[in-house]
């Protein structure tokens, strides 16, 4: 079971990775970094994807789960996508035993990247991911 290094080191392994984070969607803090970092910073990226991150997993209407579905402690969000000219942000949650406010953040180049593979990658990554 890997931890936070291993696993942003593994995801830096996908093709066009640019770049990789953990961070706590409630304090806005990188727990982990590795590569570029959008806009050269990783704290401020970390803070900036947190509210995004926050916003999402906290709306009503984006994180409403389904009709008959019985509440459970997963996020209520599986992941985000964000694109621009050149990049792919792929924001993937974690499920933890404690209160699941976390996600990875992996930063793709758009040439280079493949958004599929990487959200199937980012997804056994999240699930093997041991935190603590």
């Amino acid at each position: 079971m890997p931890g936070i290094d291993e696993s942003l080191l593994e995801a830096m392994r996908l093709p066009g990775a640019r770049g990789a984070s953990l961070v706590d969607w409630i304090s806005g803090l990188a727990l982990g970094a590795v590569g570029e970092a959008p806009g050269g910073d990783w704290e401020a990226t970390a803070a900036e994807t947190a509210e995004l991150a926050r916003h999402v997993a906290e709306s009503g209407s984006l994180a409403a789960p389904a009709a008959g579905a019985v509440p459970e402690r997963e996020p209520p969000v599986e992941d985000l996508i964000a694109t621009t000219a050149d990049a792919y942000h792929l924001l993937r949650f974690v499920s933890t035993p404690f209160d699941s406010t976390v996600f990875l953040h992996l930063w793709l180049d758009r040439n280079d990247g493949n958004l599929a593979l990487a959200r199937i990658r980012l997804a056994e990554m999240a699930d093997r991911l041991v935190l603590g």
